[in-house]
């Protein structure tokens, strides 16, 4: 198979473990080199805006954050079909509805990709604003890319050893390494919510 391919992460970066899809695509830009018929984006929680770049491709790659309800930490592919059922099985936040009404929409257009892997990955954490990737997560990550360069191979978009120069990423003052690294301590910046609005104690 040819054509154009689209790898896209989704998820917010904001609730920890919810960012691993963006990770995902963050790292791949960075490790892997990819020609021009290859798009890399952050699609964030977009939901229906991501429609025109579905529209353009023949195959895509999705990394996501998915309640599989197993073991944080574990990974699992889901290809095809079944890609919109397990995203909304159990829905950890607004961005997969989002996602499958995407595809859903695609699909009554007629310009759905013909072929469509997801690559996801079970939480471990999700309740802390702010928060970065926890470690189990952030494991997967060198594998969730190894699987999508594979699986792009086999159907003819080839990856070598470099980065992809992309516009479609997140700013870099929210990419990982500075997200998670300038994070404020707990006594400066609460983890759970608007502390002004936490009943006093007592």
């Amino acid at each position: 198979m040819t054509g154009k391919a689209l790898i896209l992460g989704i998820g917010n970066v904001l609730w920890a473990d919810e960012g691993f899809g963006v990770r995902c695509v963050e790292e791949l830009a960075r490790t892997l080199s990819y020609g021009p018929e290859v798009q890399i984006l952050d699609g964030g929680t977009q939901g229906l805006y991501l429609l025109p770049f579905l529209e353009e491709v023949d195959a895509m790659v999705v990394f996501d954050a998915v309640d599989y309800g197993l073991a944080p930490g574990t990974m699992k592919v889901v290809e095809g079909d079944e890609v919109p059922a397990f995203m909304g099985a159990k829905k950890m936040s607004l961005h997969q509805t989002g996602f499958q009404d995407v595809i859903a929409t695609a699909q009554l257009m007629g310009c759905c990709p013909a072929e469509i892997v997801l690559i996801g990955c079970q939480p471990v954490e999700l309740e802390d604003y702010g928060g970065g990737l926890r470690p189990a997560t952030a494991e997967r990550i060198p594998d969730a890319i190894a699987i999508a360069r594979d699986w792009l191979a086999a159907r003819g978009h080839h990856a070598s050893a470099g980065q992809t120069r992309t516009d479609d990423l997140a700013d870099a003052s929210l990419r990982r390494e500075n997200y998670e690294g300038n994070r404020p301590s707990e006594t400066e910046a609460c983890r759970t919510g608007d502390a002004r609005f936490f009943p006093a104690e007592g």
